[in-house]
């Protein structure tokens, strides 16, 4: 063999360990040892075939000389091609013209538009003597060498490629193990400052397992449960154990926003945009990003809207209202919802793709009542931090305690920590006796109902634990359906004695539907709000077993 040729494949040999030593982007680096094939033994193409995680399938993961979509063809069952019987048999295979060997399908196209014979090699990517690939390379050399030295030189090259790939993978084994760690060191910081997931049950730890295996990752997660389990501080707990910490978490609630507004809220706008628009503004996906937005409600979300969100989480880009420039956006993607999106769009209602793009990771939070030993130490943590917050030690005596174990917690964790500020406020002693606590009790009950709804909404917003409550504007928060024997008796009753900024808007909607007849829109434009907005407050406040009874009176 001529000694040039010689010197040439020392110098490729020497060049890619080089490449090995420095390489941590996998991708870049096999595209790096091919480039130096190409460059120094005049190799006009190559691939480097591995099998996909998910579909099983081999597909190209590195590549020279191949356009982006003939790189996106070359996908090949293991048991097709020139490329799967290398992979299948772990042994080279040599086609010394493409245009007359049956198992050559030219899946990337690369060469139909080429005159005259090519030869194609390939080789198996071994692991202790097992295929992980295959090195593919058009003919290397002269027709003067033989087939046999280019294999031997191509095996080299591939036992370097499957060394750097087992490196590769422990590499990332040990990232995977350190960010494991990392979360595990983060969860017990917050866990001590009070600021984690207060739950013991089993159904909370395993949402706690969920939590902490999803957190280090970039999935799009989707909360699912009641209102007042704590899926807003499940949002920031997935951001505060993610890489993303140190970046904005950037809270939405798709509900509280009139649809009008929602779209140059999510995304921003241009000035003169549309009537008040006078100045640009950025969009919350620009807020969050680097770091996380949670969309709340995500349920609520508009038609319109939804088609813009599906293309934002599959491309990570969009235009602000009012103009045609393209804005990219690295940012996690956290929604709740208290409704069942998977029936939603069954009906119609919410867009399949877009469910099945946000249920890449779901998490259903199990209602308190799902979860009864967790009820005392809540309980507990509630009044620790009452006692912070107001100054006032209070106890509960065991009568008062029996009660609130037995008590089903409708409202679920907001409802008890409500209930524990009033009894930190209300209270003249120290211990609360069940005396003093049955009234408070049966007043929470008045509120709340048996739900018409998969995932009743108690009250406003997705509070967590330690209190955080969605942002935006909110109704009474209840949810549920009246309760039996509710009628236009009672809603006068409320009408009379309103006690709560809350009682007070639902006595206004009451009346506003009552004046327009029931009509929800007539009502809605009476109180200057959307009929979007109307719809969502009837829901909230359990106003829709009484306004579908209404109308049915009226023959409606």
């Amino acid at each position: 063999m001529p000694c040039t040729l010689q010197s040439l494949k020392l110098k490729a040999l020497y060049a890619i360990s080089q490449v090995f030593d420095r390489a941590l982007d996998l991708e870049q680096s096999l595209e790096d040892v091919l480039r130096v094939l190409s460059e120094t033994l005049s190799m006009k193409r190559a691939t480097i075939t591995l099998p996909d995680r998910e579909t099983g399938q081999l597909v190209i993961a590195a590549s020279h000389g191949l356009t982006p979509e003939e790189r996106s063809r070359g996908v090949y069952r293991l048991d097709e091609g020139v490329t799967g019987t290398i992979f299948q048999t772990a042994r080279p295979y040599i086609v010394r013209d493409v245009r007359t060997d049956p198992l050559f399908l030219d899946r990337t196209g690369a060469r139909k538009v080429e005159k005259g014979k090519i030869s194609f090699l390939g080789v198996p990517i071994l692991k202790q003597g097992a295929p992980i690939g295959v090195l593919n390379v058009d003919r290397l050399f002269s027709d003067e060498v033989s087939t046999s030295e280019d294999v031997e030189f191509l095996g080299i090259v591939a036992t370097l490629v499957a060394h750097f790939l087992s490196l590769n993978e422990q590499m990332h084994e040990r990232v995977d193990t350190l960010r494991r760690e990392n979360v595990k060191l983060r969860t017990r910081v917050l866990d001590e400052r009070g600021d984690y997931i207060v739950g013991r049950s089993a159904a909370m730890l395993d949402v706690q397992r969920q939590i902490e295996r999803v957190a280090p990752t970039k999935a799009t997660v989707l909360l699912l449960g009641e209102s007042g389990v704590g899926k807003t501080l499940i949002a920031r707990l997935l951001h505060n154990l993610s890489d993303r910490m140190v970046h904005p978490f950037v809270k939405v609630n798709c509900a509280s926003i009139p649809e009008t507004l929602l779209e140059a809220e999510l995304f921003g706008h241009e000035k003169g945009a549309f009537t008040g628009a006078a100045a640009v503004r950025a969009g919350r996906f620009e807020e969050a990003h680097r770091g996380t937005i949670f969309l709340d409600e995500i349920g609520e979300l508009p038609p319109g809207i939804q088609a813009k969100l599906l293309r934002v989480i599959q491309d990570r880009e969009f235009e602000r209202l009012g103009s045609n420039l393209t804005h990219r956006v690295d940012v996690r993607i956290v929604a709740a919802t208290n409704r069942d999106l998977a029936q939603l769009s069954e009906q119609g209602r919410f867009r399949q793709d877009l469910y099945y793009r946000l249920c890449v990771f779901p998490i259903r939070v199990p209602p308190l009542r799902e979860r009864p030993d967790d009820v005392e130490r809540l309980l507990n943590h509630f009044l620790a931090k009452a006692a912070r917050d107001y100054r006032r030690v209070i106890t509960l005596a065991p009568d008062a305690l029996a009660l609130l174990r037995r008590h089903d917690w409708p409202g679920n964790v907001r409802e008890m920590e409500n209930l524990i500020e009033r009894l930190a406020i209300l209270s003249e002693s120290g211990q609360i006796d069940r005396g003093f606590l049955e009234p408070l009790l049966e007043h929470a009950a008045s509120e709340s109902a048996p739900s018409d709804g998969p995932f009743p909404p108690l009250s406003a917003g997705n509070g967590g634990y330690g209190g955080a409550g969605s942002n935006g504007a909110h109704a009474h928060g209840d949810g549920h359906a009246p309760h039996a024997g509710y009628d236009d008796t009672d809603a006068a009753a409320d009408d009379a004695h309103p006690t709560t900024l809350r009682d007070i808007e639902r006595t206004e909607i009451i009346a506003a539907l009552r004046r327009n007849g029931w009509v929800q829109h007539r009502a809605a434009a009476a109180l200057g709000i959307t009929p979007r907005q109307m719809g969502y407050r009837i829901r909230k406040m359990g106003l829709s077993g009484l306004v579908a009874g209404e109308r049915a009176r009226r023959g409606d």
